[in-house]
């Protein structure tokens, strides 16, 4: 008997009470912050379910890690807390159990209506690390500026290739981004270029939560990273290709990338993607052993970027991709980065890259999509090389189950013109 919630839930909805998402939010302006879980089109208020004293079993009974305005606290518990939690709030939401469903006076006060309340960034972010995971993308960005010869550098397929971003401009879905300004490629013998960026780009990303982190000098274990792993958002990295290309050798993306990065609100737990796992792609050759898993897997979660081009009403999909198409798997990325003493710490981010197909309508960003702005793209009587002011920008990522949905909402941005 599959398990049903007492919340009505439509059967497309990305939060049925198998998926149970974690995030913060404010029921009402000017209310505190708090974390909750997505039901349907409510968001069950976990500081209610506490003070209710229902978080009972050995490790969450006495905690206040729910009384807390960010999830870090309850993210450095580790994966026994999040399974007891987990499994308290299916018990508590599910349609035979009474405890909550018969209880008009808490119902009252811990379900409160999607639409009512304002998302907040889950989680205190310290660090944050961007990947380049997706073969498909580093195949087709080096082809582009190297040529088909050189296309994927020899370390590439080694270690997972990264660079360390910038946390303070991670902001929650919603958020509009300025369009950046900065420095891009001279012509000629003309000083470089200086102004907003021309070439402004999305990236279809997702990240990592870390958990537990681990101390400084002690590197994680490949085949226990899944344990460092709370769960994964939605994750739009965006791009300035102009700034990123003329300043990125020979130490990196800095401005390109560092003016903002959007991040979807609900965090989806490993433990309600574990039914969508599926073997991650063979790597050849074989890593070092450091990177060796005995079980190498990825996710089947089905990805879409629409674009709403500014002034319109419809939005157009521009691309359809899936997180497994991923080379490197999220637990190799957390293990090489900590295999030389880093230490990572609860809450912080760790991006994918962006997530690109082999075929041209699965590429994650404009710079493929477009080739670099030689092949437009058409969307309902307007064109497009790059984003235009005005523009917005929608993730949505979804895993497809028997009859229902566990999916991640979405994650959006609009871009307004630099001041």
């Amino acid at each position: 008997m599959a398990l049903k919630s007492f919340v009505e839930v439509s059967p497309d909805s990305h939060f049925p009470i198998q998926n149970l998402p974690f995030g913060i939010f404010k029921p009402e302006p000017g209310s505190t912050p708090r974390p909750g879980v997505a039901i349907g089109d409510y968001v069950l208020d976990l500081s209610s379910i506490s003070d209710a004293g229902l978080f009972d079993g050995p490790f969450l009974s006495g905690s206040d890690c729910f009384q807390e305005p960010n999830l870090n606290k309850f993210l450095a518990l580790g994966r026994p807390a999040w399974k007891e939690a987990r499994a308290t709030l299916q018990n508590l939401l599910s349609a035979d159990e009474p405890k909550l469903r018969d209880n008009a006076n808490l119902r009252e006060k811990s379900l409160v209506p999607m639409g009512k309340v304002e998302m907040l960034l889950p989680i205190v972010i310290g660090d944050y690390t961007d990947f380049f995971s997706s073969m498909h993308h580093a195949r087709n960005c080096g082809i582009m500026f190297r040529g088909p010869e050189n296309a994927i550098n020899p370390n590439w397929f080694h270690l997972p290739i990264a660079y360390h971003g910038r946390s303070s401009s991670i902001v929650v879905s919603g958020t509009d981004i300025i369009r950046p300004r900065g420095q891009g490629h001279p012509s000629g013998n003309t000083p470089p270029y200086f102004g907003p960026s021309r070439k402004l780009d999305f990236e279809l990303e997702m990240a990592a939560v870390v958990g537990p982190g681990n101390e400084l000098g002690k590197p994680v274990d490949v085949n226990e990273a899944g344990d460092h792993i709370f769960g994964l958002v939605l994750l739009n990295d965006w791009s300035a290709r102009d700034i990123q290309s003329w300043e990125y050798v020979p130490l990196g993306p800095f401005l390109g990338k560092s003016f903002g990065t959007t991040m979807s609100p609900w965090i989806v737990t490993l433990d309600a993607l574990e039914p969508f796992a599926c073997d991650a792609p063979k790597q050849d050759p074989q890593p070092l052993p450091y990177l060796a898993e005995k079980i190498s897997k990825n996710y089947d979660i089905s990805l879409e970027v629409q674009i709403k081009p500014a002034g319109q009403e419809d939005s157009c999909v521009v691309t359809r991709s899936n997180f497994n198409h991923l080379y490197w798997t999220v637990t190799q990325q957390l293990a090489h980065h900590t295999i030389n003493g880093c230490n990572l710490r609860p809450g912080d981010l760790l991006g994918t890259g962006t997530i690109s197909g082999p075929e041209p309508e699965s590429y994650g960003c404009l710079l493929e999509l477009t080739w670099n702005g030689q092949k437009p793209l058409s969307l309902k009587g307007t064109t497009r090389k790059f984003l235009e002011d005005g523009d917005e920008v929608i993730f949505s990522g979804c895993s497809k189950g028997d009859g229902y949905n566990v999916g991640f909402g979405t994650c959006s941005g609009k871009i307004l013109p630099s001041p």
